[in-house]
Order: structure tokens, then sequence, then C-alpha cells
């Protein structure tokens, strides 16, 4: 084997604030009640990690960039390299969040969607745009989703086999 086992991964947002766990649930449920499912901390192959992102029924590729200080939003130059791999996207934050800067030009309201999420539920504020990923990268990152959930069961199973990839 060319891989040698590591320990488990650590859960989820757990070195995250309170606060973005919560939101990630919320979302998480939402999806959910939306027949989408979510993964969270997703490297991508440009070196980047979407926050969460999720399959529909459709096939269609949803991430998610979770965000619970203006400071962490204004700060944020990386979230257009999430762009190229997936068909919409969504910025998500607390209850209570300042929603203004979503509507600047820089945070291209036009493309990206709004959900505002707390750790029971999330409510869709502004809906995303759907631009459909080419058939191949659909086909790849689909393979690379459904992998990583299985690689995920399995370090359930065993957290001995977590780290093989």
């Amino acid at each position: 084997m060319a891989s040698t086992p590591s320990s488990r991964p650590e859960p989820c947002f757990q070195d995250s604030p309170l606060a973005a766990q919560d939101v990630a649930r919320g979302v998480t449920r939402l999806f959910f009640n939306q027949d989408a499912f979510a993964l969270c901390e997703v490297p991508l192959p440009n070196g980047r990690r979407a926050d969460m992102m999720a399959i529909d029924s459709a096939g269609l590729i949803t991430i998610v960039e979770i965000k619970v200080s203006r400071a962490d939003l204004l700060g944020d130059g990386k979230w257009p390299d999430y762009l190229d791999y997936c068909d919409r996207f969504f910025w998500a934050v607390p209850a209570g969040f300042d929603l203004g800067p979503f509507d600047g030009d820089g945070f291209q309201p036009d493309l990206c969607g709004l959900i505002v999420a707390d750790r029971y539920d999330a409510a869709v504020i502004r809906d995303a745009a759907l631009r459909k990923l080419a058939p191949a990268r659909r086909k790849a990152e689909t393979l690379r989703f459904a992998r990583r959930a299985a690689r995920r069961l399995v370090g359930d199973l065993d957290p001995a086999l977590a780290g093989f990839s």
C-alpha cells in the first residue's frame, strides 16, 4: 500500500467557532430536507477547501462558504476559486449577521446565494444562480464527492483506515 494509516480526522469544524458549527448543522438540515447531502471541509483540486459541498438528486453540486464574522468575510478573497467546482455557490451566515456586504459587487449577488442558519434550521435568503458544470468536470467532481463520502464512512468503521486515500 502506498499510504500509511493516520489518526482519524477531527470532526468537521471542530476548531471553528461554535457559530460556524451551528451554521453548518443548519445548512445540513436545510439540504437534507431538499434531498441534497453535504460533506464539510472538502478539499478541491486547486488546493482550496470548501467549507461544505453538497450533491442533490439531479447531480447538481453546491458549495457553501460559511462566514461568522465581518472581518473574515471582508478578508476572504479566495472564494471565487470555488466557482469552477460547483453548479451553485452560497454564502451561509448566522442569524443577526450584517447582510449588507453581500449586496456589493465584490460578492457577486447576481451569482451567489445567501443562507441564514442556526443549529436547528436554515433559510435561503437569496437563491444562487445555476451555472452548470461541464460534463467532464461534473463527472470528476461527482466521483471525488462519492469517494470522499465513502472514505469518511470507512474511517467511521475503522479509524485505522481513515488516512487511506
